[in-house]
This record gives structure tokens, C-alpha cells and sequence, in this order.
């Protein structure tokens, strides 16, 4: 395995840290679609920062990040499971003209109405449990700052992120001001001035050499006067969790008189999944069968936009 993501801790101090590298990852999404090279590094971007912060969940679930709006670029979707299984997408408008060096401002919030949405989606559900999600305004011009944004607001933590993404590699840094135990003993001296010494340190991190250097080269130029206990590291990889299962419970939701309009039209149903590429085809029979199952209807929630 290529990829890596490295947790560590700094002693004595309520501070964690997390470098990834997801650059075998990225190869898969990339071979799947050829986006222009501004939606390659917002894309490449999440799919880094969707790895850092999957790698804190505490169930076992996904985390689901979207980002949408009224730009030429429509949508961008990554999703993280809690064993780092990652895939990801982007949508851009049929009439869509991007410049390499468009920002993520130029690319989903021309107008104002770019959104960021977060769901966490347990796998495991209990009668009657929904998946949490949160909506919050797209605050920030690049995806680091709209993470930060949100994580501060909605999970009132501290959290810093550099991410890098090209065509051939993704790269983040994560660093998280942890609160006490309990959530409620002020922030000691120590704590403050090993997060602000952090911060400093990463800071100086350049993107044309996060997104060049591995993750090991990197702690060691960042915080190699720093005393750190780090964990053993994880490896995410590429995985799509497209089933024809699911895409028939995704018929299902449409309705049979739907379905069935549309099987006149055109004899059969193609779906290709948005995130791999596979082919789904469903006949008469097929449909039919679809309809007369009692089997519950399973939302893919990573597939479908947010609506707006």
C-alpha cells in the first residue's frame, strides 16, 4: 500500500496532528474522469481533508462531504468510511469554461449560493436513526479554510488544515486543539503555546512541497524539535461501495410509474455509477422484479446532490 496517514500527538499538551498522503487514491478517481485542472485541486483537496477527518470517527460509518453552488462547477462529493475506504466525484455544468487558476469562489459561489454540507452516516443504524448532516454557507475561498470554518462553528474545535492536489498527488496536515476532559477545564499555558508553535511550524509549509514530499520527509523537516508520540499508520485506499442492489432500491425510490415510462422510452435502464464507472443495466424483467420484492429501499446518500 502507497498511501498512508499518520496520526500523532504532541506531549504534554491537548494537540494532535495528522499528515496523509492519498496520491494512489487520487490516481484511481482521476482515471475514472478528466476534470480541468482547478477541479482537480479542490477535488484532490477533499479527498485529503475527507481522510484527516475520517480518521477521528468514532462509529462505524462514513463521513460524506459536499460542496455545491451556482458556478460552473456544480458538485463535488467525497466520501470516507471509518476503515479509510475513499471515492469521490465531481459534476460541472454542460457549458462549463474553467481557467486552471480559478478559485473555489470562481468554481461554486459566483453568486453566493455555494454550500458545504458534512453527513456522518452510520452503517449500523438503530430503529429510526437518521444520518446527521450539516448545511453551512460556503465560508472561505479554499477548501482548508471552509473545513476550518466549519469544524469551529459546528464542533467548537480549533483545527488547522494545509492540503495540496495535482494531478499526480494529495497531500494534507491536520492539527486539532483538543478541549480537557470533560470539555470544560481551560486550555492551560502549555497547551496554547505548543498550538500556537505548531501552527507557526506548519505554516511554513509551502503547497509545492506538500504536495511533493512524503508524509515521513515532512514530519520530520516540520517537527523534528518537537517531542511527538506517533500511532501506527493507517492505510487509505480506493473503494467504491456501488452494488446493482443499491441501484435498483435507487429505481425503487423513483417510483414504478417512472420506471416504467422511462423502460418505454428506451427499452432498458443504463446507470453508471458517478464515482467508479460501472455499468448497470436494467430490463422489463428486471424492473419488474424490482417492484414486486418487499425488499426496504436503501438510500445511497453519497450519490445523490444535495437539494437546493
Amino acid at each position: 500500500m502507497t498511501d498512508t496517514l499518520h496520526k500523532f500527538m504532541f506531549e504534554d499538551a491537548t494537540v494532535r496532528g495528522e499528515l496523509v498522503d492519498v496520491s494512489d487514491t487520487w490516481k484511481h478517481v482521476l482515471a475514472r474522469r478528466d476534470y480541468p485542472a482547478a477541479v482537480k485541486t479542490v477535488l484532490g483537496e477533499m479527498l485529503s481533508a475527507a481522510a484527516l477527518l475520517s480518521a477521528n470517527l468514532k462509529f462505524n460509518g462514513a463521513i460524506i462531504m459536499q460542496i455545491y453552488g451556482d458556478g460552473p462547477l456544480r458538485l463535488l462529493v467525497v466520501e470516507c468510511d471509518s476503515e479509510l475506504n475513499l471515492r469521490a466525484t465531481a459534476k460541472l455544468a454542460d457549458d462549463a469554461i474553467i481557467s486552471d487558476d480559478a478559485t473555489l469562489s470562481d468554481l461554486v459561489n459566483v453568486k453566493g449560493q455555494g454550500r458545504f454540507v458534512i453527513t456522518l452516516d452510520p452503517k449500523d443504524k438503530l430503529p429510526g436513526q437518521q444520518a446527521y448532516q450539516g448545511i453551512v454557507p460556503l465560508d472561505g475561498d479554499s477548501v482548508a479554510t471552509v473545513i476550518e470554518n466549519y469544524m469551529l462553528r459546528s464542533e467548537q474545535l480549533d483545527t488547522r488544515l494545509w492540503l495540496a492536489a495535482d494531478d499526480q498527488a494529495a497531500r494534507g496536515l491536520l492539527l486539532q486543539k483538543l478541549p480537557h476532559e470533560g470539555g470544560i477545564a481551560p486550555t492551560g499555558e502549555n497547551d496554547l503555546a505548543t498550538w500556537d508553535r505548531s501552527v507557526m511550524l506548519a505554516s511554513t509549509l509551502r503547497q509545492d512541497e506538500l504536495v511533493t514530499t512524503d508524509v515521513e520527509t515532512l514530519m520530520r523537516r516540520l517537527f523534528w524539535e518537537e517531542t511527538i508520540r506517533v500511532f501506527e499508520p493507517q492505510h487509505p485506499h480506493f473503494l467504491c461501495s456501488c452494488t446493482r442492489e443499491k441501484v435498483g432500491n435507487m429505481l425503487k425510490m423513483l417510483g414504478q410509474a417512472e420506471v416504467d415510462s422511462a423502460l418505454e422510452d428506451l427499452g432498458k435502464l443504463a446507470v453508471d455509477c458517478d464515482f467508479c464507472g460501472q455499468h448497470y443495466e436494467f430490463d422489463p424483467v428486471d424492473c419488474a422484479h424490482l417492484f414486486a420484492t418487499e425488499a426496504p429501499v436503501e438510500t445511497l446518500i453519497a450519490a445523490s446532490p444535495a437539494k437546493h
